[in-house]
């Protein structure tokens, strides 16, 4: 009889054991959302139907790599065919230009607001 008492109480001993909770575990604060990306876009430039947002530049005397959008209408003294506005996976913004023109169609490639290359 003294076994079976022994054995009963060191049962309820364990069980009791394991029903106590363990210990927690540490949960880390959420971590902070990444800061937006910076705008790289500098000047003003075209929205989607072609008219520049703000006054275009008067600096640039070429059409060549690194002039704005907006200096590119000025330049060219009309408007574009068509503008197509986006931004890339890395946050940029990408603009494409379309120029009919008599001799062919010329696309301007824009990052940033900077010419980037031309395909005629």
């Amino acid at each position: 009889m003294r076994g079976s008492v022994l054995t009963a109480v060191l049962t309820a001993f364990l069980a009791a054991c394991t029903d106590r909770p363990g210990p927690v575990a540490q949960v880390a604060p959420p971590a902070p959302p990444p800061p937006a990306p910076t705008s790289r876009v500098t000047g003003p430039v075209l929205a989607s139907d072609g008219r520049c947002e703000g006054p275009a530049p008067t600096g640039a005397v070429a059409i060549a790599p690194g002039i704005g959008e907006c200096e590119l209408v000025r330049l060219k003294g009309a408007p574009p065919t068509d503008v197509l506005v986006g931004e890339s996976g890395r946050g940029s913004r990408e603009v494409q230009v379309l120029y009919a023109e008599p001799t062919g169609k010329e696309l301007y490639f824009f990052v940033d607001n900077r010419l980037d290359r031309i395909v005629r």
